[in-house]
């Protein structure tokens, strides 16, 4: 089935995706025309091709995310350091949850690829099943592990016959995505399913 998204603020940058395919990038009028059975998707502001997190050991193997039911004892923000290896010696079975976890956030953050050397097998399956593309670690690393990393760092753009991965932010324009960061997400697309979309 073809999907059109669209965004309020980028009408110029729909897609129109095939199964796990983008079929056409363009403006929406014309795309909309050329497939007007497509299921059209409209979101709030800017649709881009997804961010690359650098990150993925330091968030994935070396942080513990909590489960909602530990709120009370362990809090709901991501745990690093050495209490997060205490966790993770006193029951290993948390990786995989954690990294499960993990995972969901990153996506929730407009994640669709991932770099650094991931050394345990629950996180590199955990990456596969998600979808999640890898990249190239960049050589130098400016800010601390985080979902929003500084700087941001866009994939390429989105080409007719390449993956279905991008991403939509709710805000005006680029700028204002670098300076609130990739917690405005409202929806994530990887091969061509919407892994995430925002309450």
């Amino acid at each position: 089935m073809l999907t059109l998204h669209i965004a309020e603020r980028s009408p110029e940058s729909a897609v129109l995706v095939d199964g796990a395919s983008v079929a056409a990038v363009g403006p929406y009028e014309e795309l909309a025309s050329a497939e007007p059975r497509a299921r059209v998707r409209r979101w709030p502001g800017i649709l881009l091709p997804g961010l690359l997190n650098p990150y993925g050991p330091e968030l994935l193997e070396a942080t513990y995310h909590p489960d909602p039911r530990e709120a009370e004892t362990l809090g709901t923000e991501p745990i690093g350091g050495e209490r997060a290896q205490e966790l993770f010696r006193a029951d290993p079975a948390r990786l995989g949850a954690s990294v499960r976890r993990g995972v969901q956030r990153m996506l929730a953050h407009g994640t669709v690829a991932v770099a650094g050397d991931l050394r345990s097998r629950v996180a590199v399956d955990r990456i596969r099943r998600a979808g999640l593309a890898t990249g190239r670690r960049p050589d130098r690393l400016q800010g601390p592990p985080s979902l929003s990393p500084t700087p941001l760092i866009l994939l390429p753009g989105l080409v007719p016959g390449g993956p279905a991965r991008f991403a939509v932010f709710d805000v005006e324009d680029r700028a204002e995505l670098v300076l609130r960061g990739a917690g405005t997400c409202v929806a994530t697309v990887i091969g061509g399913r919407l892994v995430y979309r925002a309450g």
